[in-house]
This record gives structure tokens, sequence and C-alpha cells, in this order.
């Protein structure tokens, strides 16, 4: 594995981007397990033990694709493979099925690869993906940009490759050979918008990320500079808003110690700019909100 040499070429000097989020998939999911709820039962509710269906969350699994107007298209996660549209449960992995007990709502023609298409954006021309992280509901398309480079933190590419990755939210087949990993090391990272450690992906200011772990071992969220705001990609770093400006919690979390760490850089940042676009992963309420198109 190489370590990314960063900035990576394409940058120009006062570059802004476009953004457009892509809703590639609803899971139905226990609401507990995304905001745990208190009491002797939270574990049981978390994992959906004695929740009616139409009790579920309808949970986004989402994307993101980044327009740079010299480096070209990038995108942010990959959401899920066709696989899963196909009914495929090696595409989430037995113990990930859990997470969405009550199913997934998804088409074939809604892959971000065929959502790119449909939209006049070749997939082939993606040259870079930034990964949050590797979990199965945002490496599961990977496979479909072979020809894609990819942008993952060191600590996340190790998590994904121990021995115990399919119990932590990891599925080995998503990690597509034919794809060229670069991991990251934020261990001599400068701080930025409110975080401690941050890496700029073209020198230019228009695509930053901030190491942001806790939820995984190596997570990271994406700064992004548009022309009239900052967009912030939180991943999984808060599921929902209610995390970010309340006090609600995930169930789980890998570490929590890091989580809240993360957490008080993601409030830093949402405090310091308040006209941005925070967009957490799994927010139903808060993806209903967003624009189709960002610039």
């Amino acid at each position: 594995m190489t370590e990314a040499a960063l900035p990576l070429p394409g940058g120009s000097a006062g570059a802004t981007v476009a953004l457009r989020p892509i809703l590639c998939a609803v899971g139905l999911g226990p609401p507990a397990w995304f905001e745990r709820v208190p009491g002797r039962g939270a574990a049981l509710r978390a994992f959906g033990v004695g929740v009616p269906r139409d009790q579920l969350a309808r949970v986004p699994v989402v994307a993101f694709l980044v327009e740079h107007p010299t480096a070209g298209p990038l995108l942010i996660d990959t959401g899920f493979g066709r696989g899963v549209a196909e009914k495929s449960l090696r595409e989430v992995g037995p113990v990930n099925a859990l997470l969405f007990r009550g199913g997934v709502e998804m088409r074939p023609d809604q892959t971000v690869a065929a959502q790119l298409s449909g939209g006049g954006v070749d997939p082939s021309a993606i040259g870079l993906i930034v990964m949050t992280h590797l979990h199965f509901d945002h490496a599961g398309g990977l496979r479909d940009f072979p020809g894609a480079t990819v942008l993952v933190s060191e600590r996340e590419w190790a998590a994904a490759h121990r021995r115990s990755a399919p119990f932590a939210g990891y599925v080995s087949g998503h990690l597509d050979e034919r794809l060229e990993y670069r991991t990251l090391d934020f261990g001599a990272a400068r701080p930025s918008g409110g975080f401690e450690r941050t890496l700029d992906v073209f020198g230019d200011g228009s695509v930053v990320l901030a190491y942001t772990p806790g939820h995984s071992a190596g997570h990271l969220s994406v700064m992004l500079r548009l022309r009239e705001r900052e967009v912030l990609v939180a991943g999984d770093a808060v599921y929902t808003l209610a995390t970010l400006r309340g006090e609600r919690r995930p169930f789980h979390t890998a570490d929590p110690k890091a989580f809240e760490h993360s957490l008080r850089q993601l409030r830093a940042f949402d405090r310091a700019h308040p006209d941005a676009v925070v967009i957490p992963s799994h927010d139903m309420g808060a993806w209903r909100q967003l624009a189709e198109r960002y610039e």
C-alpha cells in the first residue's frame, strides 16, 4: 500500500467546487441504532428487537459527486453496489444485515454509477474517490469505478483488513483490487476550520479532509468550498443532526472517546460556519432538505 502524495495535481488558486448529493438506497433500520435510547433495553431496541416494522427508521444510503473546475469530477463514498438491488446478502454481509433488518429499498438504476450516467457523467471519468470510511454502505459501489484512485486514511485501511473486520461493518469483497488505493497519514496534518488535523487534497483549499475518527478507526469528513458557502460532508462522524446539535448519541462507535473528540471539532466547525451546509450520512430529515445541486 502506497501513501498518497498530496497535494494531487489539478488544483487551481481560488478554486470552488460544485456538489451533487446522490441517494442510492433507503434502508429500514432500528431508530435506536442511530440515536440511542436510555434504559435497560437499549441494546435490544438498537438491534430492532420488539420494534414493529412501521416504527423502523428510513435511513438514506448516500454518496456525493464533486466537480472541480480543473481537477475534474470526484466522488465522496460510493453507496451500495448493484448486488443490493438484486437482494444479494453477500453485498452487505450477514452481520451488517441486522442494521437494515427491515430491508433495503433500491433499484439497479440507483447505483451511483447508473445515476452518474443518467446525469451525463461518464463513470469512467471519475479518477478520484475519497472514502469517509470503508463500511459496507459506503464502499459497496467501488467496483463500478475500476480506473479510479481511492483515498482512505491509513488507520481505516488497516481496520478494514483486520481479522475482525467482517464483524465491524466491513465487507472485503468491496475493496476491488483493480482500483489504486492510496492511504492518508494525518500524523503531520494541519489544523483548519475547527479541526485539529486536516489535509488539502489539491492544495487550493477547495477539498479539505478532516480527521474525525470514532465511528470507525480512521473515519474522515470532507470540507468543500463552494462559491457562496461551505459544505461539510460529515459522513458517519455523526449519523444525524440531533447528535451534532443536540445530545443524541449512536448506540455503538468503534472508539467512544475518539468519537466525542471528533464531535467537539464538528461542533466547532458548525458554530464557526453558520451558513455552511452540514450533511450527516443517515439523517433522512436532513437529506430531504438538501438541494439537488450546490455551486
